[in-house]
């Protein structure tokens, strides 16, 4: 797909939690074609200890508004720069960048989305898409507490939510491979993004089970388009670029012990 390198506005910065804001970015032509699990290169003014721009997941893409979303999570100088922009500031960005999910040929209600973290973000508008399309997507969400489960209500618009929680303050207590659901419905799809110890757990279960299932990698990133080698995973096929070749990727292409 063709890049671009676009200075988009602000039409809403939103705080959801003390570490993470949704940045809702428009422009005043229409905003390209973006596929879920795709992911934007987004430039940070402002702060002098930040040179490179930060890979940021395409969360969600509103079509009536023009807009895309990006839930970012504030952890360094870089990201709480992005989450004081102010509605009406500039962003420059790069995107749509990298590949994003499989969507399935047929229709179907066997398909589970699995997120936990800042690692929801993609499922979000890949769960749009599904519903879009005719399928009905599960969505399954962890986090360490309830104070971390974002965008819940919007996520159960496409299809039910089922979360567990560390501490058992929402949903049930454990990790997502722990839940009950995987022992009551036959999936035949599993998508996931998140902590590596977790999708490494996902894609265990997957594999054990005999269903096909995608992760999208978080590995570090630096430019985004496969140039400064930072992000190289290895894999069935040698060493590539996760940025390039990824983020998503099928969990038979991994060299993961599972």
């Amino acid at each position: 797909m063709k890049k671009y390198i676009l200075d988009l506005i602000v039409a809403e910065n939103i705080r959801l939690h003390t570490n993470y804001a949704l940045l809702k970015l428009t422009s005043s032509s229409p905003l390209p074609e973006m596929r879920p699990g795709q992911f934007a290169e987004i430039r940070v003014d402002g702060s002098p200890t930040t040179f490179l721009r930060r890979p940021i997941s395409i969360n969600y893409v509103d079509t009536s508004r023009n807009e895309v979303w990006f839930l970012v999570q504030l952890v360094g100088d870089g990201t709480k720069r992005l989450g004081e922009a102010k509605t009406g500031d500039t962003i420059n960005v790069v995107l749509p960048l990298g590949n994003g999910f499989t969507m399935p040929q047929k229709a179907s209600d066997k398909l589970l989305l699995v997120g936990g973290g800042v690692g929801t973000a993609p499922m979000l508008y890949l769960g749009e898409q599904l519903a879009k399309n005719g399928h009905k997507p599960t969505f399954l969400l962890g986090a360490r507490s309830s104070k971390d489960l974002l965008q819940l209500e919007q996520f159960a618009q496409y299809g039910p939510v089922y979360t567990t929680t560390e501490d058992g303050s929402h949903g049930e207590k454990g990790y997502v491979t722990q839940h009950s659901i995987l022992n009551q419905i036959d999936f035949e799809q599993i998508y996931t993004c998140g902590p590596k110890p977790m999708m490494i757990a996902v894609a265990k279960y997957a594999k054990s089970k005999g269903i096909n299932c995608e992760v999208s990698l978080e590995n570090m990133m630096a430019c985004g388009l496969g140039a400064c080698l930072c992000c190289v995973e290895n894999t069935t096929e040698g060493h590539l670029c996760v940025c390039k070749e990824g983020p998503v990727f099928n969990i038979n292409r991994l060299l993961w012990q599972i």
